[in-house]
């Protein structure tokens, strides 16, 4: 069955820098567009990243020139690299095969705070 596993998360002081990844297992990774997705406390749902097949890769205005995210078919990996980190990133953090989050992990936990 498909699987998606998170790892990488912490707590961070503002400023600083994760890295997130992503493996997953049960469907042909190279074949889909691949997510990071974001929730905050008492939030919604938010989308941060997307990468298509071919590398082409888009972010959300509030995390744009500082994250980036890569893809690994070889290793059905997933990462976010996510830099100059502050206080409203701090959420859960999920690798998802679609937009609206219906295939994903469990998450990773990301806390930015001095």
């Amino acid at each position: 069955q498909v699987q998606l596993v998170e790892s990488g998360g912490g707590l961070v002081q503002p400023g600083g820098s994760l890295r997130l990844s992503c493996v997953a297992s049960g469907f042909t990774f190279s074949n889909y567009w691949m997510y990071w997705l974001r929730q905050a406390p008492g939030k919604g749902l938010e989308w941060v990243s997307v990468i298509n097949t071919g590398g082409t890769t888009f972010y959300a205005d509030s995390v744009k020139g500082r994250f980036t995210i890569a893809r690994d078919n070889a290793k059905n990996t997933l990462t976010l690299q996510m830099n100059s980190l502050k206080s409203e990133d701090t959420a859960l953090y999920y690798c998802a095969r679609d937009e609206s989050g219906k295939i994903r992990g469990r998450g990773t936990q990301v806390t930015v705070s001095s």
